[in-house]
């Protein structure tokens, strides 16, 4: 049967199937994402080993060598690069753009997975993870107010700021810019230390081997394998200087005992300045797969919010990408119209 014949006979089914057609089209046009570059994904994976207090040279040879001797066979790997510092071996595998990237996380997990007995035993477990590639901040703010200290500023955005943004649809992260990161300080005193018969690097040694969380195997509990853990990571200021040191004469001594503890700033690593004035910055990254639109309509209410429960504080939009995304989406709209009519 020829089916324009029958359409011209019978009419209602087509043009019914056209308006659903025509409307389930005119949805789905509107729920696409409008960003301004495509969603790329791209197989990158990251194996973050860490081993506190090991040295690089240590690392390199007994845990980057083995990671990348592991990762080396597999399939479709396009380049392998290391990176090692005090404490940590992170190797970032490479793969062609055809592998997949679920598939690719997957070989490089059973890879690792294979070689963990060889790794040093005081080593955590790697952790393998898929690299995002995102692009730039969709929107920068500038935080700054009167009557705080750039330490109470920062203190606010990773506080106040971050609580109200992080977790809203479409938020990828939040990261902030100057400012100062928490630091806990410990001045030893130097009279103390030759009166107790201990050095700085003997007390610093101590520390690192409390001041930890490790991993301690497993075992059985009611019956069930558990794993195990010490907990050796001192939660507050207080636990820290309740911290006991061995003395080479057998003896104990408090960390408090020994010098002063302070919970204060560590030294300025970057900083912002807006109108020749210091202020706190921070970033707003969408998701994967969010629209730029949409998250910027979230992060002006969220914040809107924030100024109103703190009107001491102003937070001004310095930079804004999402402008000439949608000034960009206009244009197409424009001259998809153009076209249609």
């Amino acid at each position: 049967m020829n089916f324009s014949a029958w359409s011209i006979r019978n009419p209602i089914a087509p043009l019914l199937a056209f308006g659903l057609l025509l409307f389930v089209g005119v949805q789905s046009f509107y729920k696409l994402p409008i960003t301004r570059f495509p969603n790329i994904d791209v197989p990158l994976v990251a194996i973050t080993v860490t081993q506190s207090g090991a040295s690089p040279a240590e690392l390199e040879m007994q845990v980057t060598k083995e990671v990348e001797d592991a990762v080396a066979s597999i399939t479709g790997i396009d380049e392998i690069q290391s990176t090692v510092t005090d404490g940590q071996s992170q190797t970032v595998v490479m793969f062609r753009m055809e592998v997949p990237t679920e598939q690719a996380v997957q070989d490089t997990k059973d890879a690792i997975d294979r070689i963990r007995s060889d790794l040093p035993a005081n080593a955590e477990a790697p952790i393998v993870t898929k690299i995002d590639v995102e692009g730039q901040a969709i929107q920068t703010f500038a935080v700054s107010a009167p009557g705080m200290s750039l330490e109470e500023l920062s203190w606010f955005v990773d506080d106040t700021v971050k609580r109200a943004l992080q977790g809203q649809p479409g938020i990828g992260r939040i990261d902030r810019y100057g400012g100062a990161e928490r630091e806990v300080r410990i001045e030893l005193n130097p009279d103390k230390l030759n009166a107790y018969g201990i050095t700085a690097a003997g007390v610093n040694q101590q520390l690192r081997g409390t001041n930890i969380d490790l991993g301690s195997g497993r075992g059985q509990v009611a019956g069930a394998e558990q794993a195990i853990r010490v907990l050796g990571d001192k939660r507050d200021v207080a636990a820290l200087a309740d911290t006991t040191i061995a003395l080479p004469n057998g003896r104990f001594v408090k960390i408090s005992d020994l010098g002063a503890i302070k919970d204060t700033y560590a030294e300025p690593k970057s900083f912002s300045r807006f109108d020749d004035t210091p202020v706190v910055t921070f970033g707003v990254f969408r998701a994967k797969g969010a629209s730029e639109v949409s998250v910027a309509e979230t992060v002006g209410k969220s914040l809107d919010k924030v100024r109103a429960e703190n009107p001491n504080v102003q937070i001004e939009l310095i930079n804004d990408s999402v402008y000439f995304t949608y000034g960009n989406y206009e244009a197409a709209m424009h001259t998809l119209a153009e076209g249609a009519l």
